[in-house]
């Protein structure tokens, strides 16, 4: 069973940068055709995706988040993580990480999500 697990602070304060971290069992985040994600949503809205790795270590962002998000990984820890600089309010949301299967789009395995708040 894979199972993703996201930590990290729940309080970061403004201008701050935002680091979670996604610990994955049950599958290793070099697997072929995968790709691991990091997604949020902020209270009231719908989810946003944000960015991912590829199996191949390659990484994607969302342009609306205009470069503030990198995303990286350590093989060893078999984890992922992102890092969201210069947060403001409008950063507060669920942070959640999953896994997409390239052979279908499929968000196919997520963590159960963290709440971060942003607050002096």
């Amino acid at each position: 069973q894979v199972q993703l697990q996201e930590s990290g602070p729940g309080l970061v304060k403004p201008s701050q940068t935002l680091s979670l971290t996604c610990a994955v069992s049950g599958a290793s985040i070099t697997t072929n055709y995968y790709y691991w994600s990091w997604i949020r949503q902020p209270p009231g809205k719908g989810l946003e995706w944000m960015g991912a790795i590829a199996y191949v270590g390659s990484t994607s962002h969302s342009p609306s988040l205009k470069s503030r998000a990198s995303i990286s990984r350590d093989t060893s820890k078999n984890q992922f993580t992102l890092q969201l600089s210069s947060v403001t309010p409008e950063d507060i949301a669920v942070y959640y990480c999953a896994r997409i299967a390239t052979m279908t789009g499929a968000m196919d395995y997520w963590g159960k999500g963290t709440l971060v708040t942003v607050s002096s």
